[in-house]
């Protein structure tokens, strides 16, 4: 269930970001599939905590190859599937190594990485993919408040999930107790 989630999490932020307009609040400038980026960090921590390192990295590799079809089918320009790509492995495999390196409990180890990842994945794919660099999308002098946009709801994101894994015991990998 926990790569189902974690594959279903990448395909379906695509798939929101490609049909409904950025959310803007004053200055910032964020992708409605954020809300679900953010979360994807979260389900591959948990992909990583029952099926270790190695795995996780087979299981990244094909979600790049899924997400990468999916964006290039809703109509992605080239610049925006390769920075997406991009972003995505650069950000996955932070996550994955911090991850594995943290000597903490799950939630903070998920709150963490994820941030890392959170941060890399914005601003890669904002400069790479949105900025003049690459499609020209935004103008330079909106992508500060697109990339902190992003941070920001990931960050939320990545919180929201430390708090509920706080509340949930791992007993090893396969069994899950809640905490009263």
């Amino acid at each position: 269930m926990r790569i189902l989630f974690y594959l279903i999490s990448i395909v379906t932020a695509n798939v929101v970001t490609a049909a409904f307009a950025p959310l803007v609040f004053g200055i910032f400038i964020i992708p409605m599939g954020t809300l679900l980026v953010g979360a994807t960090f979260i389900f591959r921590d948990l992909v990583q905590n029952k099926y270790g390192r190695g795995k996780t990295y087979l299981f990244i590799f094909i979600a790049l190859i899924l997400s990468a079809v999916v964006s290039f089918m809703l109509g992605d320009t080239l610049f925006i599937v390769m920075a997406s790509a991009i972003s995505f492995v650069v950000s996955e495999s932070a996550d994955t190594e911090i991850y594995s390196r943290l000597k903490l409990p799950i939630a903070w180890r998920v709150f963490y990485s994820g941030i890392v990842g959170g941060f890399l994945d914005s601003v890669i794919f904002v400069i790479v993919g949105l900025s003049p660099l690459g499609a020209n999308i935004l103008p330079w002098e909106a992508v500060p408040a697109a990339i902190l946009g992003q941070i920001i709801v990931k960050t939320i994101i990545q919180m929201i999930g430390a708090l509920i894994l706080n509340k949930v015991r791992f007993n090893g990998f396969d069994n899950v107790e809640t905490i009263n």
